[in-house]
């Protein structure tokens, strides 16, 4: 029981601190022999939920390791590189500096492949500038050593010095290979900063010859669809001959990232057709397109599939089903599979929070998190105030957000960033106070991007507010050229204000910039395996007059209540 409580690197880091004062105990021939077997136990009784997932043999090869060490034997060259795979695999930092330090203890700091494995392992457990520091003292480089800091750079989220390093590795000798490009490119998506540089990457890979690697192209088809240029990751997938399983996971994660749930599930049910393996990230992106596109019953089904593939213990899928049945509205079955889940992390508590605030059960939300921080001890991330801030958002608890925001820096040392900031803005715009609104964008420490210009400016339409409603507008208008949507609100709050000559100016403004309205949104909805279809202005639905009179009803509850919060 004491061990089940404790993190992996500690079971290792325990038994490689275990050694008694002689090596001659007559204890130790029997503790050694039983150590794997040990070892194996305090792995089993750690929750598997939080930890990655190992091979068997990681732990034999440390026992191995550590039982030979304490017994006074030399290790050699390959028990060293074999052992440090393994700290890098487990991500276990204080043992790998401890096998750092018998490196130079026995004299093979100067060698390459020992090098490059410390490279890998500090790189691999987030030690950047440690493994910069073995990287840069070693006297000759390989493609591994290149390679292992380039993907910690990348992993680290320095894309742009993995890209200098890349750089820097072309002047040399030492060839790229395709895993070298997989950490490149990684670096460039995660990195908007880099973004352009990754189709200079991908005529690289063309031109060295790499364009049939599976890797490689899997890695450019997530590249392309984290751009949004779908156009060039369908072209890159359709000229794959040969289609695994790789790059059928890839091309449907591609589809949900862009919103393009359909596709998603249609590549999906050709892989099942096919037998082809799911990967669980594929199973994620696979639900969050049925949360997207709000079919609960296809969500139903792949709930069974997770089932059966035994997923329902992946953090990551489990909140993915939280999601799914969040926005498809059946918030009964997702509080049920956060009940079911044995373990549970920030990831699901965030996910239960996010499902609460977004179906407007903000109260329930702020409990959750109130229980979290008394009872938990949870120590909240950026992540969880977001969800937080979002459920005072959609509950209109203005006094509650700004208390929780400011928590963020007295309480838990957080600086806000930006989306924590959109939220505290959307929330003094939603109750009227766009003044407080627009000085917390003018003062806050990032630049202000569309997504909060336009949530300001259909506050400016609600409140009526014309002056700001213009600033608002005639932002957009620069940072998103081509939408004709804040010229639409924008017409609306002069309308609304009988300012029909700043309606025709408008317009003409829009006809010389050449923007059209675009076509109607559709909304759709599933009711007993129905999928019932709506559009702006359409009556071609059987029950239309119905559907109408009932949304009268509702618009005059929701004014009702409007007044009554404005009186109180």
């Amino acid at each position: 029981m004491f061990y089940t409580k404790r993190p992996l690197n500690y079971t290792t880091t325990f038994i490689h601190y275990f050694k008694p004062k002689t090596t001659t105990c007559p204890l130790c021939a029997s503790f050694y022999n039983t150590f794997a077997s040990i070892a194996h136990t305090m792995f089993d009784k750690i929750p598997k939920r939080n930890e990655p997932i190992l091979r068997e043999n990681e732990y034999e090869k440390l026992a191995s390791y550590v039982q030979g060490n304490m017994l006074g034997n030399k290790p050699s060259k390959f028990e060293l590189c074999a052992s440090l795979n393994c700290c890098a695999k487990t991500r276990n930092l204080q043992l790998g500096a401890q096998f750092h330090a018998k490196v130079f203890h026995i004299g093979l700091d100067r060698n390459l492949y020992i090098n490059s494995a410390l490279v890998n392992v500090y790189a691999k457990c987030g030690a950047v500038s440690e493994a910069m520091r073995v990287f840069t003292g070693m006297e000759v480089h390989d493609e591994v050593s290149w390679t292992s800091m380039i993907c910690g750079l990348s992993q680290n989220g320095h894309g742009r010095k993995a890209l200098c390093l890349f750089k820097e590795m072309l002047l040399t000798l030492v060839r790229p290979n395709c895993f070298t490009y997989v950490s490149v490119i990684s670096g460039c998506t995660e990195q908007e900063s880099v973004f352009k540089c990754g189709e200079l990457l991908h005529a690289h890979v063309v031109r060295l010859g790499h364009e049939s690697n599976d890797f490689v192209i899997s890695c450019l088809i997530d590249y392309y669809s984290k751009c949004g240029r779908m156009d060039k990751a369908l072209m890159l997938f359709e000229a794959c001959a040969a289609r695994d399983t790789v790059l059928l996971n890839t091309m449907i994660s591609a589809f949900s990232h862009n919103l393009q749930g359909e596709d998603a599930l249609k590549l999906f049910m050709k892989m099942r057709n096919e037998n082809v393996s799911l990967s669980e990230h594929a199973l994620t992106s696979v639900l969050d397109a049925c949360g997207a596109l709000t079919v609960l019953e296809q969500g139903r089904q792949m709930h069974a599939l997770v089932m059966k593939m035994g997923s329902d213990c992946n953090t990551f899928v489990v909140g993915a089903l939280i999601n799914m049945y969040s926005k498809c509205g059946n918030m009964e079955e997702a509080r049920r599979v956060f009940d079911s889940a044995v373990y549970k992390n920030n990831i699901l508590w965030t996910s239960m929070m996010t499902a609460c605030a977004q179906n407007g059960r903000g109260l329930d939300a702020l409990d959750i998190f109130d229980h979290l921080v008394t009872d938990k001890r949870f120590n909240p991330d950026h992540v969880c105030f977001t969800a937080v801030l979002t459920a005072c958002n959609h509950s209109g608890l203005l006094d509650k957000g700004i208390s929780y925001f400011e928590k963020m820096t007295s309480d838990y040392n957080l600086a806000p960033e930006i989306d924590q900031y959109a939220c505290l803005i959307d929330l003094y715009a939603r109750k009227g106070d766009l003044k407080r609104a627009k000085k917390v964008m003018d003062e806050m420490p990032f630049t202000q991007n569309a997504v909060m210009w336009s949530s300001f400016l259909s506050s400016c339409k609600e409140y009526g507010n014309v002056e700001l409603g213009r600033e608002a507008a005639f932002k957009l208008f620069e940072l998103e050229p081509d939408s004709p949507v804040p010229y639409l609100i924008l017409a609306d709050i002069y309308g609304s204000a009988g300012l029909w000559n700043e309606v025709h100016n408008l317009r003409k403004m829009m006809n010389e910039s050449g923007i059209r309205k675009s076509l109607p949104g559709w909304s759709w909805v599933e009711v007993d395996n129905d999928v019932h279809v709506f559009s702006v202005g359409d009556s071609s639905h059987p029950r239309s007059e119905d559907i109408r009179l009932e949304l009268r009803k509702l618009s005059a509850e929701m004014l009702n209540e409007r007044t009554l919060q404005l009186v109180t």
